[in-house]
């Protein structure tokens, strides 16, 4: 597991995004391609704001798949949709080579069912083995749509499910665990003082990882990163 951590959220989001065009450009000289996950929120958002303006001619978009890691159950110019708030951000401003978003005006089970299906046209029978996946964190500890005390969080044998969130009380789509243990690079992107509990008890604490989802997160063959804010880093033992 690496720890970074950076004094603003501008200096996490820019440290991000060079992260991101960097392996980028390390597995499309590789691979031929770069197929990445990526997350809603604000602080990623940021990051999808910081490729967009200044790795727009750096990075060979052409050969970047976008894929999702979690969606809301709404259509796609909802304002709620994480494919949405990634579009305006990123996706309207790169010419990519693919775009496969979850599809959320569906029935939920209709839904994640397309995309496990899509999911195996690009991977094949494989479990997927992205090349970075994006995840923020909730206060209560969730990823991707990976809530505390879900089914979704005992699923082995999905890519992705539909998840019903009761306090939220509705049902989310979501990649599974497996398959963000299967990637090869998992960053978790963390601003603000509000994060600092969880992500105290994700790197520090020995709660049961079914009360903080994003604890079941750690690739078998890949890189567990995790860059936060100094405001997010507040309750961790130091030396950082």
């Amino acid at each position: 597991m690496n720890l970074f951590v950076y004094e603003t959220p501008e200096e996490l989001a820019g440290a991000s995004a060079r992260e991101f065009a960097a392996r980028a450009e390390e597995a499309i000289d590789e691979r031929g391609r770069f197929a990445a996950a990526l997350a809603g929120g604000s602080t990623p958002k940021a990051t999808y704001e910081e490729l967009a303006r200044d790795y727009a001619d750096r990075v060979d978009w052409g050969r970047v798949h976008v894929f999702f890691g979690d969606e809301r159950s709404v259509p796609p110019d909802h304002e709620d949709s994480n494919y949405r708030t990634v579009r305006e951000a990123l996706l309207d401003h790169v010419p990519l080579g693919g775009v496969h978003r979850m599809r959320g005006e569906l029935p939920p089970e209709k839904a994640a069912a397309a995309d496990e299906e899509e999911l195996r046209r690009f991977f094949g029978d494989d479990p997927p083995r992205f090349d970075l996946i994006l995840c923020g964190l909730g206060e209560d500890g969730h990823t991707l749509s990976l809530f505390p005390e879900t089914s979704a969080l005992e699923v082995t044998d999905r890519w992705a499910v539909a998840n019903p969130v009761l306090k939220l009380e509705t049902t989310r789509l979501t990649l599974t665990v497996p398959v963000l243990n299967a990637a090869r690079a998992v960053m978790f992107l963390v601003s603000g003082e509000g994060k600092a509990g969880a992500l105290r008890e994700i790197l520090e604490g020995d709660a049961d990882p079914r009360a903080y989802p994003a604890k079941l997160v750690n690739p078998e063959s890949g890189d567990l990163i995790w860059m936060v804010d100094q405001a997010a880093a507040g309750s961790l033992t130091p030396p950082l």
